[in-house]
């Protein structure tokens, strides 16, 4: 009985969760539109976000398309389809790959930051001081990390697109002697418009989820230095297993659409 009433109990912990969150979410959107609108810390946070995420994303992109062209290359070869090799990768990175693998790397760097720096100025009060001195928090603080991060995420999946199908360039061109405008030739060839759409909408919603998710365990984080720990780390496993959810709806709805 014991087992079965700590399960009961973490199953009700977890739905008020989610009901806070939704009603922070729906805060979110509220302050959203309306004024002031703080354009400068908007600015400063995509810049923060951005640029610091770039060096880790970039790496992360080219070691993707140096792994996926290494392990599926020996395979085609057995069926002498060697020179779909482009098609493959490109489309793989650009519709599914590229824009997960993107997200939960910003997912470790970006959401636990803010969880980690949300969670700080609760613990030493500055959020109450803002409140007190008559400055809205919660627009200041959550709304312009949530959107910088939104508008961020698609611009840094489309960067490690990018490498990654140049490192996978890299594998064909030494293992295979491809020249440089043979093989972007296939990859273009290979791509269309409908590609890139449903990965640029969902890159947003994955943006959004990381930016919610971690300012909502900063911002109700608990009193001590153990609660800013706690925030950052749950702030990463919440948004990672969100951001499968999402993906999971994304393909879904998507395959919909390219059946119709």
């Amino acid at each position: 009985m014991s087992g079965f009433s700590n399960i009961k109990a973490q199953l009700k912990s977890f739905l008020i969760e989610i009901g806070d969150l939704s009603f922070f979410t729906k805060r979110c959107f509220k302050e959203l539109v309306k004024r002031p609108f703080e354009f400068k810390e908007l600015l400063r946070q995509c810049y923060n976000m951005g640029n610091r995420s770039l060096f880790l994303v970039a790496i992360t992109g080219f070691i993707i398309g140096l792994v996926l062209t290494l392990q599926t290359r020996p395979t085609l070869m057995e069926f002498g389809a060697v020179s779909w090799m482009p098609s493959m990768v490109s489309i793989s990175i650009v519709r599914e790959i590229g824009p997960i693998i993107t997200a939960l790397v910003c997912a470790g760097r970006i959401g636990s930051g803010i969880g980690a720096e949300l969670g700080s100025m609760r613990v030493t009060e500055q959020i109450d001081a803002m409140e007190v001195s008559g400055t809205n928090p919660f627009k200041y603080l959550v709304v312009t990390r949530v959107l910088a991060v939104t508008l961020m995420l698609p611009l840094l999946v489309i960067i490690g697109d990018v490498i990654a199908i140049f490192g996978s360039f890299l594998v064909e061109n030494v293992k295979g002697n491809v020249s440089f405008m043979l093989y972007f030739n296939q990859v273009f060839d290979a791509l269309e418009f409908g590609d890139f759409i449903p990965a640029t909408i969902k890159s947003f919603f994955f943006g959004s989820a990381i930016g919610i998710v971690g300012c909502f365990k900063g911002y109700n984080c608990e009193k001590g230095t153990e609660g800013v720990g706690k925030a950052a780390n749950s702030a990463v496993v919440f948004t990672s297993l969100l951001l499968f959810i999402l993906d999971f709806i994304a393909v879904f709805v998507t395959d919909i659409f390219y059946d119709l």
